[in-house]
C-alpha cells in the first residue's frame, strides 16, 4: 500500500512539474510552420531554440538572443531584428525580406539560400557568415562587416556602401557585386 502511495505521489509531482514547465515556457516551444508568432519579442532569449519553419512574420525581435537558434526555412518577413544576436544561427532558406537587421550580429551565421531582398543590413556584423546563393537584391549593406564571409553565388547586391569586405570569399564570382563596388563582374 505504501508503495502505491509513493508511486502515485511521484506521478502527481512529475505531472505538476511538467505542467509548470509548459506554463512557464512561452508558446514558442510549440512553434510550427503554420503558427504565426507575430508578437513583441524584444530582448527575448531564444538562444538555441528550434524555430525551424516558424512563422515570425512582422515579429519584433529587437535585441533578441537567437544564438545559435535553428531558423531554417523560417518566415522572418518584415521582422525587426535590430541589434539581434544571430551569431551562429542557422538561417538556411529563411525569408528575411525586407527584415530590419540593422546592427545585428550574424557572425558565423548560415544564410545559405536565404532571401534577403530589400533587407536592411546596415552596420550588421556578417564576419565569417555563409551567404552562399543568398538573394541580396536591393539589400542595404551600408557599413556592414563582411570579413571572411562567403558570398559565392550571392547575387544582385546593389546597395553596398562603406562595407568592409576584407577576406570575403566569392565576391568576384557573385553576380552584381562587382558593379556595386564600381568594378566589373
Amino acid at each position: 500500500m505504501n508503495n502505491m502511495r509513493a508511486i502515485t505521489t511521484r506521478a502527481i509531482i512529475a505531472a505538476s512539474v511538467a505542467v509548470c514547465a509548459i506554463v512557464a515556457v512561452p508558446d514558442l516551444t510549440f512553434a510550427a510552420p503554420t503558427c504565426n508568432l507575430k508578437r513583441d519579442l524584444t530582448g527575448a532569449d531564444l538562444s538555441g531554440c528550434d524555430l525551424t519553419g516558424a512563422n515570425l512574420w512582422g515579429a519584433d525581435l529587437t535585441r533578441a538572443n537567437l544564438s545559435p537558434a535553428d531558423l531554417a526555412g523560417a518566415n522572418l518577413e518584415d521582422a525587426n531584428l535590430t541589434r539581434a544576436n544571430l551569431a551562429g544561427a542557422n538561417l538556411t532558406r529563411a525569408n528575411l525580406s525586407p527584415a530590419d537587421l540593422t546592427g545585428a550580429d550574424l557572425t558565423r551565421a548560415n544564410l545559405t539560400g536565404a532571401r534577403l531582398f530589400f533587407a536592411d543590413l546596415t552596420r550588421a556584423n556578417l564576419t565569417s557568415a555563409d551567404l552562399t546563393g543568398a538573394n541580396l537584391t536591393d539589400a542595404k549593406l551600408t557599413g556592414a562587416n563582411l570579413t571572411d564571409a562567403d558570398l559565392l553565388g550571392a547575387y544582385r547586391i546593389i546597395l553596398i556602401s562603406r562595407a568592409e569586405l576584407k577576406g570575403a570569399k566569392g565576391v568576384e564570382r557573385s553576380t552584381g557585386i562587382g558593379e556595386a563596388l564600381g568594378g566589373h563582374d
